[in-house]
């Protein structure tokens, strides 16, 4: 814990930007009759009855110091799913930075290993020489910015109904390009001396 508020407390540097790192997922759904449009003193009328349409997976990355968020649609999340993400992180939105510190949950697919089983060990060593990664403990997901940003993304943009894993791209690409442009910004105050004082059960007790 005490780790990643470290991380969060280091100054804004380019060439080492913090980033934060996490996924959802978002079950696509269509309408089994068309939504009556709005008129003036109503609302859209929508159907109760709709259609699964199977699910998409989003990965968020964001940088807080810079107010920049990045979210993708995939089918799935998986060791290559991540791998793939990382080396476009690192290639085309981070290709100055000597080495990014990387925020994100200690999930099983989120490792360095995941970059060998997607690309050949002189790749995989690259990419993996320019990441410092720092997890966040277990139950300790709050600590991770990327998964505000997600509920962000949930509450203003996908907390409706979405048929296809496209249009889901589509409307996030909106929902990016106008948050990224308003300033919008997670104002994270929480450090090392205030966990040591709230959480101090959670420390090692030293018996005299």
């Amino acid at each position: 814990m005490e780790d990643v508020l470290e991380v969060y407390a280091q100054p804004y540097d380019p060439e080492f930007p913090v980033v934060c790192m996490d996924e959802t997922s978002k079950q696509l759904v269509g309408e089994t009759r068309i939504p009556i449009p709005a008129k003036s003193g109503r609302p859209q009328r929508i159907d109760y009855e709709y259609e699964r349409r199977g699910t998409a997976d989003v990965f968020m990355f964001t940088e807080p110091l810079r107010n920049w968020r990045k979210a993708v649609v995939t089918q799935t999340r998986t060791r290559l799913d991540w791998a793939v993400q990382v080396r476009i992180l690192l290639e085309r939105d981070y290709p100055k930075a000597k080495r990014v510190r990387l925020v994100m949950d200690n999930l099983n697919v989120h490792s360095i290993g995941s970059l060998y089983e997607a690309f050949p060990p002189d790749e995989a060593r690259r990419l993996a020489n320019r990441l410092e990664i720092h997890y966040t403990p277990k139950h300790g997901s709050w600590l991770n910015i990327a998964e505000i940003e997600l509920r962000a993304l949930n509450v203003q943009c996908m907390n409706r109904r979405i048929p296809e894993s496209e249009l889901l791209q589509t409307e996030i690409e909106a929902w990016m390009t106008a948050r990224n442009s308003s300033g919008a910004k997670v104002d994270w105050q929480y450090t090392t001396s205030d966990a040591r004082i709230h959480l101090k059960h959670l420390y090692p007790k030293i018996q005299p």
